[in-house]
């Protein structure tokens, strides 16, 4: 029995939910209605600025609507007035009451940033990289009132690549994501895709992440500092001290030996950049921002600032 799902809502907020919203709109799909947040402050200026699919909605002529709650009479009338067969829902970044759940004729989908059931929570990326893993990817689920708790319905693999970071593997998952989801819906009006319990014994927590979390022990191994150094890029991005300042590193790349010095020792800095001893192997860092200054690869760092073999960052 195929399901006539004809009207179409959509709720993102962010850059990682906009080729979702256009793999929809380019397979014809009826979009009545986008919801996302309400326009934040941002920058130095705190210019109030809008979401990334707020943007776009508006450049495709479709009707925007951003509440500042979602758990009012209010904003329930707006969405049951559009009438919706479907609720699709990518990185929205608010958890939905039952009464929205329960409005669709055919209920809720998400798109996940990974292979549930690992990594639930509000920053899956972020955390498959800083976990070490080789391979994530997305899964398009259906939505109830836990946190990305609900039945999965079709998944796609993608492997992680050293070079990496959480900004550069996010726009990667955001196409598949929305190629998935366009595959899932097709199946979905067929009823040829059979939703599927989530094993809850598997699931690991992908929580918001924290400035503090990226501060840098060198005490670690190079893979592990590499791995967190590149899933906090680009926010809150790791950092370690030096001379009493903050310097953000990105850009590593482990090399497999083991230097004399203690760990957080500068062993090398020149223009291929900074060779730094850990409890573990080496890490070339060849990305560094000094703070209140701008991100530069470590030879134009190099030829203002004093960095050298010998000097200790983190102490």
């Amino acid at each position: 029995m195929t399901k006539d799902i004809e009207r179409i809502i959509f709720m993102g907020t962010p850059q990682f939910a906009v080729p979702s919203l256009k793999a929809l709109v380019e397979q014809g799909e009826n979009i009545v209605g986008v919801v996302t947040q309400p326009d934040r402050p941002r920058g130095r200026g705190r210019k109030l600025t809008p979401p990334p699919v707020k943007l776009w909605a508006q450049d495709a002529g479709i009707p925007v609507f951003q509440a500042a709650k979602i758990k009012t009479a209010e904003f329930y009338k707006s969405l049951n007035e559009l009438k919706p067969d479907l609720i699709i829902v990518v990185a929205y970044g608010r958890i939905l009451p039952a009464n929205i759940l329960s409005l669709p004729t055919y209920g809720v989908i998400n798109v996940h940033g990974s292979l549930l059931p690992k990594y639930r929570g509000a920053a899956p990326v972020q955390w498959a990289i800083i976990r070490g893993e080789t391979e994530t990817g997305v899964t398009v689920m259906e939505v109830d009132e836990g946190l990305d708790t609900g039945d999965m319905l079709l998944s796609a693999k993608l492997a992680i690549s050293p070079d990496d970071t959480a900004g550069i593997l996010a726009g990667k998952l955001a196409e598949l994501g929305g190629s998935t989801l366009c595959r899932a819906l097709n199946l979905i009006r067929d009823d040829s895709l059979p939703p599927q319990k989530q094993d809850d014994s598997l699931a690991t927590p992908a929580p918001p992440l924290e400035k503090n979390q990226g501060i840098i022990d060198w005490s670690e191994s190079a893979q592990k500092i590499s791995c967190l150094i590149r899933g906090l890029d680009p926010w809150p991005m790791a950092q370690t001290t030096f001379n009493n300042k903050w310097l953000r590193l990105m850009r590593p790349l482990v090399v497999n030996e083991t230097m004399p010095e203690k760990a957080g020792v500068i062993c090398r800095a020149d223009k291929n950049g900074l060779l730094i001893s850990c409890g573990k192997d080496n890490l070339l860092i060849k990305e560094i921002q000094l703070q209140g200054a701008r991100r530069m690869d470590v030879a134009s760092f190099l030829c203002g600032h004093s960095l050298k073999p010998g000097d200790r960052l983190g102490a």
